[in-house]
């Protein structure tokens, strides 16, 4: 009886992929990283503190791997 893969796990090259690159987008707007090296205001960015415009670039990344992953049927 063959045991059934799990569907947690990427089965294709793009799946992995996708997979480390929501990690990573995700892990760039957690603690570690945002209180320790980008907990600052300065410079304004597009009429933002840097800190939020840091945020809002690293979840519009995190967005588009998952659309992009959405397109490609993973």
């Amino acid at each position: 009886m063959k045991i059934p893969r799990s569907h947690y796990l990427p089965r294709t090259r793009n799946g992995r992929i996708a997979t480390v690159a929501f990690i990573v987008a995700m892990a760039l707007a957690q603690p570690p990283i945002v209180h320790g090296l980008v907990n600052r205001t300065e410079p304004w960015i597009l009429g933002m503190p840097f800190i939020f415009a840091y945020l809002l670039a690293a979840y519009v990344v995190g967005i588009a791997v998952l659309i992009w992953a959405h397109r490609k049927g993973l």
